[in-house]
């Protein structure tokens, strides 16, 4: 459904110079299947994810999407294709109201009841929330529920997550994760989530490490999960504000 080719990006480091972020991906995602990758911090995972959605262009290599090359499509027009992404810190918009948002995202093809549907799976009150902006009176967990709402909006068969768990509390998360999980079983997509947490790697069908730009492993999870344990550990105990006795801290 989604194959990668020979994927390389490189990108300017700040200091002048560049550094080469993916090196020679090769990597095909069927269709309806849940993939999630991981690895250490700065091994190139959302790199990956941008250059699926087309906000980076890789530097090497081809990318198709059911059987035709998209490497040189913009994002609108991988959008409209089925390919749709949520960033791991969601965008604000200042005089653009949550209910703009989700129609803008479905093609203004909702209505009322669709709104309060959208809004009641991701656990928020339609009435309260509709017509508030999406500016910084709300936060990081009420802004990640309303990104996934106008995925959920979309006619895609490719979602991207990036990081969903990022800057969210526990009980959000929890919340977030059966929920990408019940909608993927639900609309037999594609997801892909890029993350840390074992929640996610204990239900994909296939986890890939990543670092160094490189997939360095992939496979079930009891294949993948004995590779990086350690290091997720200690990155979700950093996130809990280092209560390394709980449990929920990195599953």
């Amino acid at each position: 459904m989604l194959e990668l080719r020979s994927v390389s990006l490189t990108l300017g480091n700040g200091n002048g110079g560049s550094k080469e972020v993916l090196s020679q991906i090769d990597l095909t995602l069927e269709e309806g299947k849940f993939y999630a990758v991981t690895g250490p911090n700065g091994g190139g995972k959302t790199s990956l994810a941008k250059v699926i959605m087309g906000i980076y262009q890789p530097t090497a290599g081809r990318i198709y999407y059911k059987g035709e090359d998209i490497t040189d499509l913009s994002i609108t027009e991988r959008s409209r294709r089925g390919i749709t992404y949520a960033f791991q810190q969601p965008p604000r918009f200042k005089g653009v109201r949550v209910r703009d948002l989700l129609s803008i995202a479905a093609n203004n093809s909702l209505n009322e009841k669709d709104y309060h549907c959208l809004l009641h799976d991701v656990g928020l009150c339609p009435e309260d929330y509709l017509n508030r902006e999406i500016d910084s009176s709300l936060s990081g967990g009420e802004m990640k529920r309303i990104e996934i709402a106008s995925l959920l909006a979309r006619p895609a068969e490719v979602f991207i997550f990036d990081e969903p768990e990022a800057g969210v509390d526990l009980w959000t998360l929890r919340q977030l994760v059966m929920m990408i999980i019940e909608r993927h079983h639900q609309r037999h997509i594609t997801t892909v989530t890029i993350t840390h947490n074992e929640r996610f790697l204990s239900v994909a069908d296939e986890v890939l490490l990543l670092a160094e730009g490189q997939i360095k492993e992939r496979g079930k999870r009891d294949k993948v999960w004995p590779l990086i344990k350690d290091d997720i550990a200690c990155q979700w105990r950093q996130r809990c504000g280092g209560e390394a006795s709980d449990p929920d801290c990195y599953r």
